[in-house]
């Protein structure tokens, strides 16, 4: 008997008495486990549950959800980050819609068609909700296998990925591969932690487990050295006038694509207040903050100037506190000036 064969019971024993109480299981349908898995990735259960409970009162169908205007669907993922994200969710469901007749899909291969949706999504929706024994690979499958197996696979490669997907779908069990899944996710998240040292004390792999018996959960699961995270120095400038803040909207594409944000420039260009029409205008400082993004650490100078002319750039506007709070999609990037913004 290999060591990940003995790992089903003994898991799913162990999930029964410590599975995590989270919404989308208590009632589970595709669409629930789609959505909350979409939140979820890169993302913190903490900080989804407040996000999922007002997306699903807001969107309670796919279909809802298709005919959603772009900015409510904006305004509603505020600040949950990585909003390509967002998007697809919309555009896979007019998919479902279209092509589906607005119910969704049961098979995997027709899971993997709808935007945004990869092989770990594909695979837990497929298990979850439709009881498919396809094992649903992330970072917590990954990790608790290759430290059960004490195995050196580089788990960020594809190749690395498909190793440990085959021994998975191997033990897999066929009659709850949902329950599987999520158990090796809550296994991953709570006990073979990612970060600091994993509660070996509390796994039901102990036992078995070669990471644990060898001292090697330190060194697994492999992965390549992190490159470091560029950095932009950034001024950000807080035109205000009679209680309101000038925005512009951000590109369609790209990083924090079609949001609204207060206008900034690179350290390194030439000031922007003369190409802005603004040439008169005397900002002055008003604090400093950073902001870190997957690729890239925002460290920023705040500018704040009262403006007297209404004039804003084209596509710019004026935003009041209500609309900046209930309209307009601001990323959580400016956080760091909050106490700033309230001012105005």
């Amino acid at each position: 008997m290999n060591t990940l064969s003995q790992l089903p019971i003994p898991l799913l024993d162990w999930y029964r008495d410590n599975a995590r109480d989270l919404p989308w299981r208590r009632e589970v349908t595709a669409y629930r486990v789609w959505v909350s898995e979409i939140m979820l990735q890169q993302t913190r259960v903490a900080a989804v549950l407040g996000y999922f409970a007002r997306f699903m009162e807001a969107f309670p169908t796919v279909e809802t959800l298709a005919q959603a205007p772009e900015e409510q669907l904006m305004k509603l993922w505020q600040g949950l980050g990585y909003y390509s994200r967002a998007r697809n969710l919309q555009k896979a469901a007019r998919q479902v819609m279209e092509d589906f007749g607005g119910v969704f899909p049961s098979e995997y291969g027709q899971l993997r068609s709808l935007a945004g949706v990869g092989e770990y999504t594909a695979a837990a929706i497929a298990s979850i909700a439709y009881g498919l024994p396809v094992p649903a690979v992330d970072g917590n499958l990954l990790r608790v296998t290759a430290r059960i197996l004490g195995d050196d696979t580089d788990i960020t490669t594809g190749k690395g990925k498909k190793h440990f997907t085959a021994l998975l779908q191997e033990v897999m069990p066929l009659d709850q591969p949902g329950r599987f899944n999520q158990a090796m996710m809550d296994l991953g998240a709570t006990v073979c932690l990612p970060n600091g040292a994993p509660l070996c004390g509390s796994c039901p792999a102990q036992d078995f487990c070669t990471a644990h018996q060898t001292g090697r959960t330190g060194e697994l699961p492999k992965r390549p050295a992190k490159k470091p995270r560029r950095v932009e120095l950034r001024r950000v400038y807080f035109f205000s006038r009679q209680g309101k803040l000038a925005l512009r909207q951000r590109p369609a594409r790209g990083l924090l694509a079609g949001l609204w944000e207060y206008p900034n420039v690179l350290e390194s260009e030439p000031d922007p207040l003369p190409g802005w029409g603004l040439a008169g205008a005397e900002p002055v400082f008003a604090g400093t903050g950073k902001h870190i993004f997957t690729h890239v650490e925002w460290q920023m100078t705040a500018l704040r100037c009262e403006l007297e002319d209404e004039t804003l750039p084209a596509g710019w506007v004026w935003a009041d506190r209500a609309e900046r709070q209930g309209r307009y999609a601001i990323p959580s990037a400016f956080a760091p000036f909050q106490a700033l913004v309230e001012e105005v």
